[in-house]
C-alpha cells in the first residue's frame, strides 16, 4: 500500500494545453479576471462569514428596525449582481466544455481516418494473403 501511495504521490498531471489557451485567452480581458475574481470570493466560507457579522452587526447594532427595508434593498441588489456572475461563470465553464468538446471531436475524427488506413491496409494485407495461398496451391497441385 506504501508503494502505490509513493506512485501516486510521483504521478504529474498536465493540464489540457487547449484549456490552458483557453485560459490564457480569457485572463488577457481585464472585465474577465474581474468576474472570475468576484465569483470565486462570491463562492467562498469568507463571503458568507462577512455575510453573517454584517447582517448580525445590522441586526444587532439596531441599524434600522423591522423589517429591514434597506437591509433588504441592499441584499436585493447583490443578489442581482451575484447571479449574474454566476451566469458569467456558467457561460464560462460551457466555453471550457466547448474547448475540450472540440478538442475530443477533432481527436475522433483523426483516430477514424487513422482506422480507415488501418483498415484499407488490413484489406491489402488480406488480398496479398489469399493471392499468396492460391499461388502456393496452384504450384503445389502442379507437382
Amino acid at each position: 500500500m506504501v508503494k502505490q501511495l509513493d506512485l501516486t504521490q510521483r504521478l504529474t498531471f498536465e493540464p489540457n494545453p487547449a484549456l490552458l489557451e483557453h485560459a490564457q485567452q480569457r485572463a488577457e480581458s481585464a472585465q474577465n479576471r474581474v468576474a472570475d475574481q468576484i465569483t470565486a470570493f462570491a463562492g467562498s466560507m469568507l463571503f458568507v462569514y462577512i455575510h453573517i457579522a454584517w447582517f448580525g452587526c445590522w441586526i444587532g447594532f439596531r441599524v434600522e428596525h423591522y423589517p429591514y427595508g434597506l437591509l433588504t434593498m441592499i441584499v436585493s441588489l447583490e443578489a442581482i449582481f451575484l447571479s449574474t456572475f454566476v451566469m458569467i461563470s456558467q457561460n464560462r465553464a460551457d466555453a471550457k466544455r466547448q474547448v475540450v468538446a472540440n478538442l475530443q471531436w477533432q481527436t475522433v475524427q483523426e483516430e477514424d481516418k487513422q482506422n480507415q488506413q488501418l483498415l484499407e491496409l488490413s484489406n491489402q494485407i488480406l488480398a496479398l494473403t489469399k493471392a499468396v495461398h492460391a499461388y502456393a496451391e496452384r504450384r503445389s497441385s502442379a507437382h
